[in-house]
């Protein structure tokens, strides 16, 4: 056992690992929107090796996926993108065993109700900032008034802190949602560029122009949805998630707080 106390001891903090997970995940996912692309015009860059070292004015693929995104869009895209790994790790984090439903504190409470140390115990939820301890901190002061009351209070609470990891996990969708909204604006604003270049290059429009917008529109609606993708799996996978501790917490809540329910039916 202390070989593998020694192991976790090693392991980063949550803190650690709010620090330094949004980068990492940000660099990976800006190489997995990069990849398919990459992947696809490998052959035909490679062929073409020779002719961009005959022509230096040839644009790299990487300086050619930056120009046909603009500024505008790398910056949005970033950002969700970003925000999106953020709000990813504060989800798993919250929704952890150790952050919802502690064993420790199980054992130690229901320890403590045992030996009738009913303030002792009162003090150790109330001074845990776990989902479990905020409920069994409000049953427990509500307890003198009666069972049912006990019990109500206990819900309430659930239900308040039921409400904050709903709320956070929200903003997960909101961003599935809203990333090929704006991938969708991209595939416009480029067509519109595309168009307006035949509307008014005469017989013959420049072909580059032609290229750039309709890059712009294929290029937005790509990274959109590889922003969209993995936010609305996240979004489903964590909820399940969340639900599963949420029904942890209220059986494990009613379980040991049933004890007193007799002593709630004789007041």
């Amino acid at each position: 056992m202390p070989k593998f106390q020694s192991c976790f001891s090693m392991l980063p903090s949550p803190e650690q690992l709010r620090r330094i997970f949004p980068l990492t995940f940000l660099v990976a996912f800006i190489a997995l929107v990069l990849s398919p692309i990459g992947i696809t015009d490998v052959a035909l860059y490679a062929q073409d090796a020779g002719a961009a070292a005959a022509n230096p004015e040839q644009d790299s693929l990487l300086g050619w996926l930056l120009n046909s995104l603009g500024f505008e869009y790398i910056i949005v895209f970033l950002a969700l993108s970003f925000i999106l790994v953020a709000l990813f790790i504060l989800n798993i984090l919250a929704a952890r065993r150790e952050s919802v439903c502690p064993a420790e504190l199980v054992a130690t409470f229901e320890t403590q109700l045992d030996n009738k140390q009913y303030q002792e115990a009162y003090d150790l939820a109330k001074t845990d900032e776990s989902f479990l301890g905020t409920v069994l901190s409000a049953g427990l002061a509500r307890l003198s008034s009666g069972y049912p009351q006990a019990v109500a209070a206990m819900q309430e609470a659930g239900a308040d802190e039921s409400m904050k990891m709903d709320h956070r996990l929200s903003y997960l969708a909101l961003i599935g949602t809203i990333s090929p909204m704006i991938g969708l604006f991209g595939t416009v604003h480029g067509m519109i560029e595309s168009f307006y270049e035949i509307a008014n290059g005469g017989g013959t429009p420049d072909a580059n122009k032609l290229a750039e917008g309709i890059s712009t529109a294929l290029l937005t609606t790509l990274i959109g949805l590889a922003i969209a993708i993995p936010a609305i799996a996240g979004y489903n996978i964590l909820r399940n998630l969340v639900q599963r501790r949420i029904l942890e917490v209220s059986a494990t809540s009613e379980n040991l707080m049933g004890r007193f329910e007799k002593v709630g039916n004789k007041k």
